[in-house]
C-alpha cells in the first residue's frame, strides 16, 4: 500500500470511528455519582475496544474528535471539554499493550493513579462496619488490582490471546485488557473530579467528597465491571468479524 493511500485510510477510520463514538456517547447508560445531571454513555464500553482495533494513535484521537462532535450535537460539557481524557488515556494504555509497548503503558497507569493517589481531596481508606468488626480497606484495591495485572506476565498475554485465532481466547485477553483500561479510565475521570469541579471551578465543596468517595466505593467495582462484561460482549463478535473480513489486522 502507498503511503497517500495509507494516510487516507487513517483519515478515514479516524472520520469513521469518530462519528460512531459521537453517536455512542449520546446515548445515556447510568447517572455520574457526585457530579449533577452528568451520565456515563454507551461510548464509555468502546474505549478500550478503539484502543484493540485502532492502536494508541488512531483509537485516541477518534475518541478526542468523536468527544468533541457529541458535545456539538448536544452533549453537555462535565470537566471544562477536557471530558475526552479518561476514555484516550483507556484506549491510548489499551493499544499501548496491543503493541507491545507494556513499559509505556505500566508508565501511563503508574503516573495517573499516582496523581489520583496525591490529591487531599481523595479517599486512600474506607471504614467498613461489619456486624462486630470495623475494617478499613483501600479505596482504590481494584486499581491497585489492575495495575498488577498490568505488570505481571498476564497482560502480554492478553494481548497475544487478542493478536491470535482462538475465540475463547480472545474473550479472555478482551476482557483483561479491558480491566486495565477501565481502572485507569477511572483513576483519572476521578482526578477531574476532584481538580475541576472541586478544586478549580468549586462546584463539589472539599467537604463532602468523603461521603461521595464513601457511596463511590460500593458502587465502582459494580460499574467496572459492567463495562468489562459489555465490552466483551460486543467486542469478541466484533473483532472476529473485523479479522475474517480483514478490515483490521490485529497485530
Amino acid at each position: 500500500m502507498s503511503s497517500g493511500k495509507g494516510r487516507s485510510r487513517v483519515v478515514a477510520s479516524i472520520a469513521v470511528f469518530a462519528v460512531l463514538y459521537a453517536v455512542l456517547r449520546l446515548i445515556p447508560t447510568f447517572p455520574m455519582i457526585g457530579v449533577s445531571g452528568a451520565v456515563f454513555s454507551l461510548s464509555d464500553m468502546m474505549a478500550p475496544l478503539y484502543g484493540v482495533i485502532l492502536g494508541p494513535f488512531v483509537g485516541p484521537l477518534s475518541i478526542i474528535l468523536g468527544t468533541f462532535l457529541a458535545i456539538a450535537l448536544g452533549k453537555p460539557v462535565s470537566f471544562l471539554f477536557l471530558d475526552f481524557l479518561p476514555a484516550t488515556f483507556n484506549a491510548l494504555a489499551v493499544g499501548l499493550m496491543m503493541r507491545r509497548r507494556f513499559a509505556a503503558a505500566i508508565g501511563l497507569n503508574i503516573l495517573v493513579l499516582a496523581v489520583f493517589l496525591a490529591n487531599p481531596l481523595t479517599l486512600i481508606f474506607v471504614k467498613v462496619n461489619l456486624s462486630t468488626v470495623s475494617l478499613s480497606l483501600p479505596f482504590h484495591w481494584m486499581h491497585y488490582l489492575a495495575l498488577a495485572m498490568l505488570i505481571s506476565p498476564l497482560s502480554r498475554w492478553a494481548a497475544g490471546w487478542v493478536r491470535g485465532a482462538s475465540a475463547a481466547n480472545l474473550a479472555k485477553g478482551l476482557a483483561v485488557l479491558t480491566f486495565i483500561g477501565t481502572l485507569l479510565q477511572h483513576s483519572t475521570g476521578g482526578i477531574l473530579f476532584e481538580v475541576v469541579l472541586g478544586q478549580y471551578l468549586g462546584v463539589v465543596r472539599p467537604e463532602a467528597y468523603p461521603a461521595i468517595w464513601n457511596t463511590v466505593f460500593y458502587i465502582y467495582p459494580i460499574e467496572r465491571a459492567i463495562l468489562v462484561v459489555l465490552a466483551t460482549i460486543v467486542g469478541t463478535p466484533m473483532l472476529r468479524s473485523l479479522k475474517a473480513s480483514r478490515l483490521i489486522y490485529v497485530d
